[in-house]
């Protein structure tokens, strides 16, 4: 699946928005990409992380043992990346800010983890969640999402396979250019306007 067609899937779905958003990294952007719109349809959600668990197996040589995702906008795409690529899938949840395996899930020690996210913006969600991944034991093979939109340049410590890179331009809170500061923010992501 090529990146115009990745594209058409969040097109189709309604997922690529346009106004002025607060990202869960803090920055401000003009769009915003709702990926829980695109993956709320379990056949193209299927077509995504297929096309996806391809690439990843094409580009990390390495096992997987485990699929591990951040709560939560990770879930939908982990729990399907894990049955694309046949192993397990689990997820980490924020405990006092800080990513952590709840729910009777664990980690076996030197498990290949694959970590997965829907979409990579600064990539820090990603770091932590792989440092909490080698917190619990687990070993990462690398990480994977559906939409990278620092356009390769986020960095997460591990070799990172997208189905498609974008240059989405974000700014600073006291950065915001004057077209998009006279557009009421809203904060669509899992992590709350602070």
């Amino acid at each position: 699946m090529d990146e115009k067609r990745v594209l058409k899937e969040f097109s189709n779905a309604g997922a690529l928005l346009e106004g002025h958003f607060v990202l869960s990294s803090g920055l401000h952007s003009s769009k915003y990409l709702q990926c829980a719109r695109a993956l709320m349809d379990a056949k193209r959600a299927a077509r995504l992380c297929k096309a996806l668990a391809a690439k990843v197996t094409s580009e990390i040589s390495k096992p997987i043992d485990l699929v591990v995702s951040p709560a939560m906008g990770g879930v939908i795409v982990g729990y399907e990346m894990g049955r694309q690529l046949s192993v397990p899938g689990i997820f980490l949840e924020r405990v006092e800010g800080e990513f952590d395996l709840r729910r009777g899930f664990d980690i076996p020690k030197g498990a290949r983890c694959l970590m997965v996210e829907d979409i990579v913006t600064t990539g820090l969600s990603s770091r932590e969640a792989i440092a909490s991944i080698r917190a619990q034991g687990g070993s990462v093979v690398g990480a994977a999402c559906l939409i990278d939109r620092s356009n390769g340049k986020a960095k997460v410590g591990v070799k990172l396979v997208s189905l498609a890179r974008l240059a989405i331009p974000t700014f600073d809170a006291d950065h915001v250019p004057d077209e998009l500061s006279d557009v009421p923010a809203i904060k669509p992501g899992s992590r709350g306007l602070k």
